[in-house]
């Protein structure tokens, strides 16, 4: 079998020459047997071009190549003939196609798709982090945060977490019961990072005995008796009056309607 060496030349990572370059190799060698693919990333130059072009004549490669600037695809192109180097330009004709039909110019500027993936990267990460320190599971986290979100149960303090984490904030929760202490953490926060949601009783009440009957239990329980509601949010009342933090009324707000208040109001802040 023949030995196939493939270079792939790039001005950023060469992530997608290198996955263009194995999905036609696996076509003819599923299993890439005996290829050698070797990665140029970043190249900037005509010198390392220059460079690039004649090792491959020298070790018969074939080049696959993810260049945004004309001038060097054009450069690689004329070198690659030139030296009778087989290669195949992967953006060029989409970004002229594309400019033609857009009727604009290509920006030419290497790597913002992975401007774009570090931008999703951060959201992942973000959700992690609301996950992980979702209803108080670690006080550390409060520290790490960017918002952190207090009130009673049944406040949407989790999905409220999970909305914002989508937004690329780390989000951390703490749900307030007057038989346990808020963590120490908490009273140490900057209080504009800091929200309270508070909630009518009577709308607190609803929504605990639909969670109860919806779990097959009474809905006379404790849980979602009022009088045990007015404990809770007085509780509620006094540590954010401790924190000194803004305080956000649910009881008619969908969790996109309470996120833009947050966002606003820590934008207001900085």
């Amino acid at each position: 079998m023949k030995r196939l060496r493939v270079f792939v030349v790039s001005d950023s990572v060469g992530e997608t020459g290198d996955q263009v370059a194995k999905a036609v190799i696996s076509q003819f060698r599923p299993s890439l047997e005996n290829t050698v693919i070797r990665r140029f990333p970043h190249i900037q130059s005509e010198e390392l071009i220059r460079k690039i072009v004649c090792l491959a004549a020298k070790q018969n490669a074939f080049i696959v190549y993810t260049l945004v600037r004309q001038e060097m695809q054009s450069l690689l192109h004329e070198l690659c003939e030139k030296e009778m180097v087989y290669a195949v330009d992967i953006l060029g004709p989409a970004l002229k196609t594309m400019a033609t039909f857009m009727e604009e110019f290509p920006l030419e500027a290497p790597g913002i798709v992975h401007q774009l993936d570090d931008d999703y990267f951060k959201k992942i990460e973000a959700i992690e982090f609301a996950v992980k320190y979702d209803d108080g599971r670690d006080p550390r986290g409060l520290l790490q945060a960017d918002i952190v979100l207090v009130g009673v149960s049944r406040t949407s303090k989790t999905p409220l977490s999970q909305y914002l984490a989508h937004k690329r904030y780390k989000v951390a929760n703490v749900p307030l019961v007057p038989e346990v202490e808020p963590p120490e953490e908490l009273l140490k926060i900057d209080p504009k990072k800091c929200f309270g949601l508070i909630i009518s009783p009577d709308k607190l009440n609803s929504i605990r005995k639909e969670r109860l009957m919806s779990l097959g239990l009474n809905d006379d329980a404790i849980y979602a008796q009022h009088n045990r509601i007015l404990d809770e949010i007085q509780h509620f009342e006094k540590i954010v009056a401790k924190i000194g933090c803004k305080v956000i009324d649910v009881t008619n707000k969908a969790v996109e309607e309470t996120a833009n208040v947050i966002i606003e109001h820590i934008s207001n802040c900085k």
